[in-house]
């Protein structure tokens, strides 16, 4: 079993709501949904585009999966969320957007954001003392000879290549996406997320994933709301 501090609104929010529907699962109760038909795309399409987020369930990572450490039960670590979740202020984003990072598309900040930065990497330390160290084959996935100097350091320390000044907060909606059909995704995401898109959003709690079993969906155990939310 891995365990994940990923950040998504709660249940019940339209954006969860919204997301649940495209990405084709909702991570709180594990139920899979009809993908809707959309111009340009296939159904087939975009199950294939949206295969991988959907298996992590909506979320911005916080603190990326981990086997929990040898001295380390569950209950431990639902007690330290709690604590964390407690005393740590719930905050907003100014505006998100539809942004693509690579050949994928996701939702991010319109703007660089220091509060969030910060937010990431308090997590990150706070949940170090709960994480087993990655493996040989962990560490071999990450292919890390591919990563920078920086991104291989924090791969050594964090067990996660992209977080401190390596962090870009983004809430992943698609895998892949063809050149040629890039601009169509965008139009696509743009209309499907329109409610939310150049508007705030709240960070206003944290979400416990968890992966049963190695290459099985993720599902939310627990949700807790931020001190103030």
């Amino acid at each position: 079993m891995r365990y994940a501090l990923y950040f998504t609104p709660p249940e019940h929010d339209p954006l969860s709501r919204a997301a649940a529907h495209w990405l084709g699962r909702d991570p709180f109760s594990g139920t899979t949904l009809p993908i809707s038909p959309a111009e340009g795309f296939s159904v087939g399409e975009l199950a294939d585009l949206t295969a991988d987020p959907q298996r992590y369930g909506f979320h911005a990572t916080m603190k990326a999966p981990f086997s929990l450490a040898a001295d380390c039960r569950e209950g431990q670590l639902v007690d330290a969320l709690g604590r964390f979740c407690g005393k740590t202020p719930s905050f907003t984003i100014p505006s998100v957007v539809i942004g693509q990072l690579g050949r994928f598309f996701a939702l991010v900040p319109e703007h660089p954001f220091t509060r969030l930065q910060a937010f990431a990497a308090e997590i990150v330390e706070a949940f170090e003392p709960y994480r087993a160290p990655l493996s040989d084959a962990d560490v071999a996935r990450r292919k890390p000879e591919t990563l920078s100097e920086t991104q291989r350091a924090n791969l050594v320390r964090w067990g996660y290549p992209y977080v401190m000044d390596e962090f870009r907060f983004h809430m992943t909606l698609t895998g892949p996406v063809k050149t040629e059909q890039a601009a169509a995704m965008r139009d696509l995401l743009n209309s499907r997320f329109a409610d939310f898109v150049g508007r705030p959003l709240s960070i206003s709690g944290l979400a416990l994933y968890v992966e049963k079993e190695r290459g099985t969906p993720f599902t939310i155990h627990s949700w807790l709301p931020l001190s103030g939310a």
